[in-house]
């Protein structure tokens, strides 16, 4: 049976009848009967097993799932993950964190041509960011990486990372960095694991920071053209 939403005449919402209940009653009863004999062949340490395994199957399809795409800074969902962001390094630092104390990545300096943000999606909603600063002939910065903490442990990570090491390297970028505050194993880990290498010196910074940076490709001979953007 469908009926117009109340509040929206344009969408109709559907639900079932009274025989279309007792219909999925009856197939969740089938389902539960199926599910209890497919248990009772297997041990203890065999269902833990098989638990394990379809936990780890949910899992990957969720990976197999989430999406990547260039998003507008200003939108609601980029400042849902900037604010996510920031408050999760003001639980993490010691003495908090104030974004207005921290290297600039402002909406116009993650717009293209002068950068770009990058949001990671489940079902369509929001669970990761990460941003590319371009600075003519410097070194290109990483800025906002972060993955919701429920969505952590799909790879989704390495992925925007993979990314937008793909996109500055397709632009140009020679040398990519970022500073992270030595707090944040995790994320340290990872940019490791992506061939990352401490600087000798870092961007003087408020908080206690770890540069990092990855070469990307050949430097370019004087007079040499480059498709970075302008």
């Amino acid at each position: 049976m469908t009926r117009p939403d109340r509040e929206d005449q344009r969408v109709r919402r559907a639900s079932l009848i009274k025989a279309g209940l007792h219909e999925r009653m009856e197939i969740d009863r089938r389902s539960d009967a199926l599910s209890l004999s497919i248990l009772q062949a297997l041990s203890a340490r065999q269902r833990d097993r098989l638990m394990t395994a379809m936990g780890e199957v949910e899992r990957l399809l969720q990976a197999s799932m989430v999406s990547l795409a260039i998003e507008d800074p200003t939108s609601a969902d980029a400042r849902w993950c900037f604010n996510q962001y920031f408050a999760e390094l003001n639980r993490r630092f010691e003495g908090g964190f104030d974004p207005g104390l921290s290297i600039s990545a402002d909406p116009q300096e993650l717009t293209l041509p002068m950068g770009l943000l990058l949001l990671a999606r489940l079902h369509g909603q929001p669970i990761g960011c990460g941003a590319l600063k371009f600075h003519q002939r410097r070194p290109a910065e990483l800025k906002r990486m972060r993955i919701a903490p429920a969505a952590r442990g799909l790879g989704v990570g390495r992925r925007l990372l993979g990314e937008l090491e793909r996109t500055a390297r397709e632009a140009g970028v020679v040398v990519l960095r970022l500073e992270t505050n030595r707090t944040l194993s995790e994320a340290i880990a990872l940019y490791k694991r992506q061939v990352m290498s401490k600087l000798r010196r870092s961007t003087p910074s408020p908080t206690p920071t770890i540069g990092l940076k990855k070469r990307l490709g050949r430097k370019r001979k004087v007079g040499e053209c480059s498709n970075r953007p302008a």
